[in-house]
């Protein structure tokens, strides 16, 4: 039996959005050098937010709150805010596609500190039941948060078609995080996991074949990527605001032109995903889909010409050893490479497009 997303309300203007406490967003940036060089465990950082009214929001409750928290996750953090989004969308699935037993249990496991993270991208040998139906087989690839992430929210290949499982993933033996070569996001401690030989009876089914992929829980799910890249975006302004500062040079008028353009940007681009959170159960699916990948589009487009803008902001400062401009550019240019990105574009112009009066109905 499914359990439904229940209708939650748009944020009014009466209903600020909260923000996190400023001492845990501090140490999350005071952290995030030594997670990167790796003199700094993830899990620290990780465990200021298990207090937090975020270690059990779905987003569904006050979506506006909750893609500010993301936000700001992704100005101070943009590793932590990574696995943060996975533990939110994998409360979300299970709320949403899961049984109450299922549920009632996952919110024990998180009240004692357990962490969801949700790994769709399969491996060379994809994540799959046995032919005998006994075991899995196979494993995934880019999945953040081994060795922190307990619980791993997982799409399996069945007989019947892609279905979600909660699987517990803390066997290190299981683990390998030497895969993820890339240059940024290295705190994530992303790489593969095998689940060859886990027994079908030890994992517990989400939902139905199928369910996984159902609008607008999959893809109306990106305004949570949205909301990381606007934080990501407007951390590196501020931090490179703050180092003209230092310098001196935030006084002078060609700064305030280059970077107060990509200010108006980043707030309509906060505008629009707070409203993408809070719409996407309160529109018809494909207009919530829409309005979700609007968001994540035009984040990535902001924060793209962010990273320009204070790399010419900062000269050669920015590239020097050690920069924190510098580490928090590659880790958001590796976080912006999200996948099927054209697709989404074109998902987003047919429902713009599909008659005479599709544009303006995602308009309010």
């Amino acid at each position: 039996m499914n359990h439904a997303v229940k209708s939650v309300p748009l944020a009014s203007d009466s209903e600020a959005p909260s923000d996190l406490a400023t001492g845990t967003i501090a140490t999350l940036m005071e952290n995030a050098t030594a997670e990167d060089i790796g003199t700094g465990d993830i899990a620290d950082s990780i465990a200021l937010l298990k207090s937090t009214s975020l270690w059990t929001d779905d987003g569904t409750n006050a979506p506006a709150s909750t893609a500010r928290h993301l936000m700001q996750l992704g100005g101070a953090n943009l590793s932590v805010g990574r696995l943060i989004e996975g533990h939110v969308n994998g409360l979300y699935l299970i709320r949403t596609h899961g049984h109450i037993a299922l549920q009632s249990r996952v919110d024990a496991l998180v009240k004692q500190g357990a962490m969801l993270g949700v790994w769709g991208a399969d491996g060379p040998a994809p994540l799959v039941v046995s032919a005998n139906g006994a075991m899995l087989q196979g494993g995934k690839t880019f999945a953040s948060g081994l060795g922190v992430v307990t619980h791993a929210v997982a799409s399996v290949g069945t007989d019947a078609g892609a279905r979600l499982a909660l699987i517990d993933v803390t066997d290190k033996r299981r683990q390998d995080a030497s895969t993820w070569q890339m240059q940024g996001m290295k705190a994530t401690v992303s790489g593969n996991f095998d689940f060859d030989g886990i027994p079908v009876r030890d994992i517990t089914w989400i939902g139905n074949a199928g369910d996984y992929f159902k609008e607008p829980h999959f893809v109306g799910g990106v305004w949570r990527i949205a909301a990381l890249q606007t934080g990501g975006a407007v951390g590196l302004l501020e931090r490179a605001a703050a180092q003209l500062r230092e310098l001196g040079r935030m006084g002078a008028e060609a700064q305030h032109i280059r970077l107060g353009r990509l200010v108006t940007r980043a707030l309509g681009a906060a505008a629009l995903t707070q409203r993408a959170a809070g719409q996407v159960v309160s529109l018809p699916p494909d207009q919530a889909v829409a309005t979700s990948i609007a968001a994540r589009l035009l984040t990535e487009d902001v924060a793209l010409d962010t990273i320009r803008g204070v790399q010419q902001s900062l000269g050669l400062g920015h590239f020097r050893a050690g920069s924190e401009t510098d580490r928090m550019v590659r880790d958001l240019s590796v976080y912006l490479r999200q996948a099927a990105g054209d697709a989404m574009l074109l998902n987003m112009s047919k429902t713009s497009f599909e008659d005479a009066g599709s544009l303006w109905r995602l308009i309010p």
